[in-house]
């Protein structure tokens, strides 16, 4: 049910980011209104009226209703209350210069039942709002040392007061009043359905009224919706609550009965249930429970189940079992990242069993490099000492570990990344599309990649990449990283990098966003003149090489790039000797 025209209307009187009515902004500068906050919470509730009116509960439709014809000081104290941390609030410590008199700006609130004056609290929320001096004040006839800590006092008292009761029965000598929300539950249901989450907060306006986070604009669809109806709405806070009550110590076996009981037509949302189920297999393992792990795992979509199924079996000893399971997963592998671990766990599993051992077959070596370097900075590590060692004005090294590849691939793919399709954006404060690590990713957007990457061919990528980097510099992007880019390193990458190197790195990127963003080597040394490059990847005393960079090795090695490893030892300083 849309929302009459007039409320619309109200809500949308402060708004300045994104005038959803398509007016432009009201101010240059939003913070320079002292309503800012305000503004952004009218933003969000015009927001959703236009977007979630159909999932909105009556009680939230009567909530935005009865806002916007609130008074301007009293919408602004409630809205204050509610971006503060915490449900009570001492009438003395609100001070706002652009509401002016608390006691008139409240009086509305309480009319509506949306603040309570005379809630009961427990002595522990009592002793949470007061101060020390004040607690003397109000109960010092009954504390027998003055001088201890309030929590030594509280725990003295807590026996003795097990009955909540308001605050001015607690301190009658305070002249003061407290006031309680009520509607944080509603408010954080209303976040929910604007963000899509709840880690997402009101923060998020401040931060990019400051410009610290700027964020791509995206064109938001009807389909564009996270929560697409109420049942979605109740779903998420269902499963919300069961990640707080496992989180909270409940007994994990109840937590999976309850999870496993909801029904679910939402694909994002059955993937939440999914991580949550798998976080619980998890646990399982950690605390040697291996039936709990074993039946979350069995049943789990989410990616990884079957591998930890598998280490699960091996663990209980039913090495058959896991063989079996084992072998069937390699014939059609869900990831690159399960290929690796089930090459060294198909193996082990067959010698367990008493076959013969197996031996994988290894690409050609990787170039060595083997370094004694003297620790000239105990603060800086080991890349950093390799990198100064190597580093020449002809040669150039730069540390970047994942963020070169991962850069320039988010730079050229910017349209396809950010494209507006159905499911993927959801609020103007997204860094990427929510369905970035889903499997299906790349082939949604099949068609957008693929045009991108034609510009590898062509050659246009070099001029798409500068420019882009111009034009978007600071905008959020799930790859792109802008601390770590400069034009000098963006230059020297586009001239020594063949693009051909940059289309396998693409593509293998595309294959497995999750598992192949990561273990890329830490320094890359470019030789302009020459237009060629050798990336390197280091390793201090005692480090060995794990499963990412392993499969980034023989990657660049089957596409014959150059790289190296560098294994370092520190040489020992004359001190050192004298000792």
């Amino acid at each position: 049910m849309l929302l009459p025209d007039p409320v619309l209307a109200v809500i949308c009187t402060h708004n300045q980011y994104f005038d959803i009515l398509g007016a432009s902004s009201v101010t240059a500068n939003p913070l320079d209104d002292p309503l800012y906050y305000l503004n952004n919470f009218q933003q969000v509730l015009a927001w959703l009226t236009q977007r979630y009116a159909d999932v909105l509960s009556v009680e939230e439709q009567r909530f935005v209703e009865h806002f916007a014809a609130l008074p301007l000081p009293s919408q602004g104290l409630l809205v204050r209350m509610v971006m503060r941390k915490g449900l009570r609030f001492r009438h003395s410590k609100l001070r706002y210069g652009e509401i002016g008199e608390i006691a008139r700006a409240v009086e509305p609130l309480l009319a509506l039942g949306w603040v309570e004056e005379h809630a009961p609290l427990g002595v522990e929320e009592l002793f949470q709002v007061l101060l020390k001096e004040e607690i003397l004040l109000c109960l010092g006839h009954l504390i027998e040392q003055p001088r201890a800590k309030k929590s030594q006092w509280l725990e003295a008292l807590a026996k003795s007061f097990s009955q909540p009761q308001p605050f001015k029965v607690w301190c009658p000598q305070l002249e003061d009043r407290l006031y309680s929300l009520t509607i944080m539950d509603l408010c954080d249901r209303l976040r929910l359905m604007f963000f899509g989450n709840l880690y997402q907060d009101w923060s998020e306006f401040v931060l990019a009224d400051l410009g610290i986070f700027t964020y791509e604009s995206v064109e938001f669809s009807d389909q564009s919706r996270g929560l697409r109806s109420r049942e979605d709405v109740d779903a998420y806070l269902f499963l919300h609550a069961c990640q707080q009550r496992f989180e909270a110590g409940e007994p994990a076996a109840q937590v999976v009965a309850d999870v496993n009981g909801q029904v679910l037509d939402n694909p994002w949302l059955e993937r939440r249930r999914g991580k949550l189920l798998f976080q619980i297999g998890q646990h399982g393992e950690r605390i040697g429970d291996f039936a709990l792990a074993l039946g979350i795992y069995r049943d789990c979509t989410y990616p990884g189940a079957r591998l930890r199924m598998i280490r699960v079996l091996e663990r209980m000893g039913e090495y058959a079992l896991a063989l079996e399971l084992g072998e069937m997963a390699a014939q059609s592998p869900q990831s690159a990242a399960e290929t690796q671990a089930l090459l060294r766990i198909v193996p082990r599993l067959r010698r367990k069993l008493g076959g013969p051992a197996v031996r994988r077959a290894m690409a050609r070596d990787v170039e060595r490099l083997d370094l004694h370097l003297r620790r000239v900075d105990p603060s800086l590590s080991v890349e950093y000492h390799v990198q100064a060692h190597l580093h020449d004005e002809r040669a150039p090294v730069h540390y970047v570990e994942n963020s070169l590849v991962n850069s320039l691939f988010g730079l050229l793919c910017w349209p396809a990344i950010f494209a507006p399709l159905p499911g993927a954006f959801f609020h103007p404060f997204q860094r990427g599309p929510v369905d970035l690590l889903h499997e299906d990713f790349h082939a949604r957007r099949a068609d957008l990649f693929a045009a991108c990457l034609a510009e590898l061919e062509d050659g246009g990528y070099r001029a798409t990449i500068t420019r882009r980097y111009g034009e978007k510099w600071g905008v959020q992007s799930p790859f792109v990283f802008w601390g770590a880019l400069s034009e000098e390193l963006l230059e020297q990458a586009l001239e020594c990098l063949p693009a051909r190197h940059l289309r396998h790195w693409f593509e293998r990127l595309l294959l497995d966003i999750k598992a192949n963003r990561a273990g890329m080597p830490d320094l890359i040394q470019f030789w302009p003149q020459d237009k060629t490059y050798r990336m390197i990847e280091v390793k201090g005393p005692g480090d060995r090489l794990q499963d990412n960079q392993l499969r980034w090795l023989e990657f660049c090695q089957e596409h014959q790039m150059p790289v190296a490893v560098c294994y370092v030892q520190w040489a020992e300083t004359s001190a050192e000797q004298g000792a």
